[in-house]
């Protein structure tokens, strides 16, 4: 079977059901497992996402407002690659791919089948799981890399349950500041946090800074939608502009955490048992595998001295 995967996820997804060897194509943001780079991207962003945070904003609403696509799909090398399987996403219009930008592309692939995933909570990402392994005759494989997961995502819950629940807040872009919604609350809820604002699936949503000072949360995780951890630690200073960030207690007390959004917190495959763990880390300084600050979060103390 030959497969071109237009979704980080999904991608993860197909490696960890041991189909790797399948790939023929990816997406711009396929990266995970490492080697997957060395695949042909199939698509690229449709404008230049090394602005700042308030421009790539104002640039998707009017793309979106005016029909314009968020992507550039490769179609005539998908259609080099002829792939019997084409994945995709249907969750949100924005994060990625969706078979609708396939279609709008007039991309003729010559796929049997276009798979297009919809995942807003971990329950929709274990579908995810599922749909794949069907699509690709690996149901059994499937169903263990689920229960692997889940236990994974229990030893969490056991490790902390014995914690204070500090109160937190996620933020999923800086400007606007968006609270992080989908599947985050319920990982945050796994690590024994009590999340103040943003709820268990559904979208993440444009909020007033103003409600975020209401808050008030003891901590508050910056992780923004498709930002590495590199890029995350730059949005401090569009936060710090903000007429609310000083009186914030996270920020008194120095627990804001910056993270990697796009590996982690902002992506439905097989990285967020691990987010999981690094919020335990973060909330509680439980560590599962191994430390994840500074690799894939830091301190907003560690911020100043780098």
């Amino acid at each position: 079977m030959r497969i071109v995967s237009l979704l980080a996820s999904a991608t993860e997804i197909v490696c960890a059901l041991d189909a790797g060897e399948s790939l023929v194509g990816r997406s711009h943001e396929c990266d995970n497992p490492p080697w997957v780079r060395r695949l042909p991207a199939c698509s690229e962003p449709a404008f230049d996402i090394s602005v700042s945070s308030r421009e790539i904003d104002t640039e998707v609403n009017r793309r979106i407002r005016s029909g314009e696509p968020l992507y550039r799909i490769h179609t005539d090398q998908i259609r080099e690659l002829a792939p019997d399987l084409l994945i995709a996403q249907s969750h949100c219009e924005v994060c990625a791919v969706t078979p609708g930008d396939v279609q709008r592309s007039g991309c003729e692939t010559p796929a049997r089948s276009v798979l297009g995933l919809s995942a807003g909570s971990l329950d929709g990402i274990f579908g995810s799981i599922r749909e794949i392994a069907q699509a690709i005759h690996k149901e059994e494989r499937g169903c263990a890399v689920i229960e692997r997961e889940r236990q994974r995502l229990q030893a969490v819950r056991e490790k902390t349950a014995n914690s204070r629940r500090p109160s937190v807040v996620m933020l999923e872009w800086a400007d606007p500041v968006f609270a992080m919604g989908n599947w985050g609350p319920e990982l945050v809820e796994i690590a024994n946090g009590e999340l103040l604002l943003g709820k268990r699936n559904q979208h993440s949503r444009a909020i007033a800074g103003e409600e975020v000072r209401r808050a008030d949360p003891e901590v508050l995780i910056v992780a923004p939608c498709g930002f590495n951890l590199e890029r995350a630690c730059k949005e401090l200073p569009v936060l710090e502009g903000q007429s609310w960030w000083k009186g914030l207690q996270a920020v008194r007390t120095g627990k804001v955490s910056f993270a990697d959004g796009n590996l982690f917190f902002n992506r439905s495959g097989m990285t967020i048992t691990r987010t999981a763990e690094i919020l335990a880390e973060i909330l509680h300084g439980v560590i599962s595998e191994s430390p994840s600050q500074g690799a894939h979060w830091r301190w907003i103390g560690q911020l100043a001295r780098s």
